[in-house]
């Protein structure tokens, strides 16, 4: 007898209960139903396949369903799955600090287990505003850079600056004062206001995407500019904290984009690739200062923040194989190669009469189309649909489109994603 489950599409079925993330259902109540994915592809539930320039939200960097990350993760799920990590530990999560301390910026000693992006910048909100608690300092003023986006639990919507997500929100907010990014012309004058703000002595700390704006469509900034902007934060005692979510694990063509900067934070938060896509998980870090006001025979100094699956020995596994993958000469020698492909295909695009600019980090690539656009408007979906058409999955902000590939990506795929961009020229 026929399931009639099977007769009904899974887009249908999906309609009747399912509320999905950054969608009015009204005007787009259609969701293209993904039915398995493999490196650098995703396939819908007719077998049509997409090459996901964007690794789905900037996550499976190793590729889709990674062969060497399965069987990692399947061997420790036949061991231990998941156990509370208040008064445990296990071998994954040690394992983990381990390794990753050794690639992180020196001054990182300490690592906090969260969920997700949106947790691990809501915990670096609250480690800087009670380290001064802590230490009997009143600062309750946060600094972060206009049109920053640093997820969406209310901490983190309080610094982020993009009223699109945040507009019927920001009556409750914690108190957050913003500055623009740093470029060649407007350092100099940024670095003297920011100084006599900053000498009422109230700022407990900065909040940052390093180098890169994720959301507000991969705008990038000054590292001269930023490192001068870091260290004047620094000499007043308000603590930096970088958001890797991100531009971490080898985007930027650094393991962190931190990396390409002289001062480093006082905490960082990293998600995203971190799982290399396979599972949910984030993580604050910071240093040993940081980690030291909180450490005293007083329970109440502690950083009484916790979710159930901190540390998941799942996810820890996924990360561990991620990061060995990372340091791999293969996955070095991928990134090499896609930011070289990018500056080929720069330089035959740049000077087109429909390209107002193009910008480029590491394997992260975008450009801005000579043409103004609502970010989810008519056009930037007839963008989108023209991409999936072409067997391309790209998700335009606006007028930009940007591309950020797993690393696995194969040339001849890179290439097709070039060509749905220079055909798009044509729509627009």
């Amino acid at each position: 007898m026929t399931n009639p489950k099977t007769l009904e599409k899974l887009s249908e079925r999906d309609k009747k209960h399912l509320w999905h993330p950054l969608t009015q259902h009204k005007t787009h109540s259609e969701m293209l139903a993904i039915s398995r994915a493999k490196g650098a592809m995703i396939y819908d539930e007719e077998g049509r396949g997409y090459i996901d320039g964007i690794a789905s939200w900037y996550t499976c960097m190793y590729g889709h369903c990674n062969p060497y990350i399965l069987d990692k993760v399947s061997s420790q799920m036949q061991q231990l799955d998941q156990v509370v990590f208040s008064g445990f530990t296990h071998e994954p999560a040690v394992r983990l600090s381990e390794e990753l301390i050794k690639i992180l910026p020196k001054n990182q000693q300490k690592l906090f287990f969260s969920d997700n992006g949106s947790t691990s910048t809501e915990i670096g909100i609250k480690m800087a505003l009670q380290y001064h608690f802590n230490r009997g300092e009143k600062r309750n003023v946060l600094f972060a850079f206009e049109e920053g986006f640093h997820g969406d639990t209310f901490g983190a919507m309080s610094v982020s600056g993009l009223s699109v997500y945040n507009g019927p929100f920001e009556d409750f907010f914690i108190e957050v004062e913003r500055i623009p990014v740093p470029n060649l012309s407007n350092t100099q004058e940024l670095i003297d206001r920011l100084e006599d703000r900053l000498k009422k002595n109230d700022v407990a700390g900065f909040i940052y995407e390093p180098l890169v704006q994720g959301a507000a469509a991969m705008k990038m900034h000054s590292a001269e500019g930023l490192d001068r902007i870091l260290n004047l934060f620094k000499s007043y005692g308000a603590l930096t904290i970088a958001d890797e979510v991100m531009t971490g694990f080898g985007k930027t063509g650094a393991y962190f984009a931190s990396d390409h900067l002289q001062t480093k934070p006082d905490i960082m938060c990293l998600s995203k690739a971190l799982t290399a896509g396979l599972v949910p998980m984030g993580l604050t870090t910071c240093t040993q200062q940081v980690y030291d006001a909180f450490y005293s025979d007083d329970i109440s100094k502690g950083l009484f923040h916790g979710h159930t699956y901190t540390a998941n020995p799942l996810a820890c596994t996924a990360a561990m194989a991620a990061l060995e993958l990372l340091q791999s000469d293969e996955i070095q020698g991928n990134i090499a190669n896609i930011i070289q492909w990018h500056k080929s295909f720069d330089k035959t695009i740049k000077n087109h009469p429909k390209v107002a600019t193009t910008r480029q980090l590491g394997v992260i690539y975008a450009l801005d189309l000579n043409v103004e656009m609502e970010r989810y408007g008519n056009l930037r979906d007839k963008l989108f649909s023209h991409f999936m058409s072409n067997g391309v999955f790209l998700r335009p902000l606006g007028n930009t489109i940007y591309i950020l590939p797993p690393f696995v990506i194969e040339q001849e795929q890179m290439d097709q994603i070039y060509q749905s961009i220079v055909d798009v020229l044509e729509i627009v």
